[in-house]
């Protein structure tokens, strides 16, 4: 076994799965980085060797059905106790939801939600039966409302909220903690591939840099957090989606994730 706690990122090749990955070698954690390239890991485990701990590099495209089996099944292979698991991979779509390859809204599903359980359930089991151990599951300001014009992404934001939540009660006695993280519009590389890079939403000021959202996201998940928002507007919007009515909700996000004339 590993003699530094180990720490498995998904999502790892940049934005804030980079920046976790940084967070926990400066604290002396060996990490395991799983994205979909190799290509792109291995530039980010180099730079973590600095930290003077071990990366491991896993490739593996998460959005395919058996990618988390696999994934976990490396990870006992090389004989690492996973303390930290940390479901940050994800992606979203702009678009009238039928105007959108099938094929990719249901890839968006597996990775964002079905992989996150999967991963979720196989590493919980043996943090469990150790009485220790943290899940940190990236979702979004998103899984509060609907979301027209990115109605799958922000589905399956509301999965990871509601998920998350639940998992934390079940496990508040066991030793073992469960932190959702919601983060607004972060400037990553989301909005390039979501294509709405160029909406309402990511053309206003103050979009949060990766590297804050992360900081705050990983101290949540060492407080033992079940339900985190970063940035006080976003957490005013939060609690406002409780008391606004629904269809002033969906109005608001279609405005947001629109592009302009």
């Amino acid at each position: 076994m590993s003699p530094r706690p180990v720490a498995l990122i998904t999502g790892a090749s940049a934005g804030l799965g980079e920046q976790f990955a940084h967070l926990f070698a400066r604290d002396g954690h060996d990490v395991v980085l799983v994205a979909r390239s190799a290509a792109r890991l291995e530039p980010v485990a180099e730079r973590l060797r600095l930290h003077k701990i071990t990366p491991h590099v896993l490739a593996e495209d998460l959005s395919q059905p058996g990618a988390a089996a696999r994934v976990y099944d490396a990870v006992k292979a090389k004989g690492l106790e996973v303390s930290f698991l940390v479901n940050n991979a994800g992606y979203g779509s702009t678009g009238a939801f039928l105007d959108l390859p099938v094929e990719k809204e249901v890839e968006m599903v597996q990775l964002n939600c079905t992989a996150l359980l999967e991963l979720s359930h196989r590493f919980g089991q043996d943090m469990r039966a150790r009485k220790t151990g943290r899940i940190l599951n990236i979702a979004s300001t998103a899984g509060f409302q609907p979301g027209p014009y990115m109605a799958t992404y922000y589905a399956t934001k509301a999965f990871v909220v509601s998920f998350s939540e639940a998992l934390a009660h079940e496990l508040k006695d066991s030793g073992v903690t469960v932190t959702c993280h919601c983060p607004g519009a972060t400037a990553t590389e989301f909005a390039g591939r979501a294509g709405n890079d160029s909406s309402r939403l990511f053309q206003r000021p103050g979009i949060a840099k990766a590297q804050d959202v992360a900081a705050h996201a990983y101290e949540a998940m060492l407080q033992g957090e079940v339900l985190s928002v970063h940035g006080l507007l976003n957490w005013v919007a939060m609690q406002s989606v409780r008391v606004s009515p629904r269809a002033v909700l969906r109005s608001i996000a279609a405005a947001l994730n629109s592009r302009p004339e």
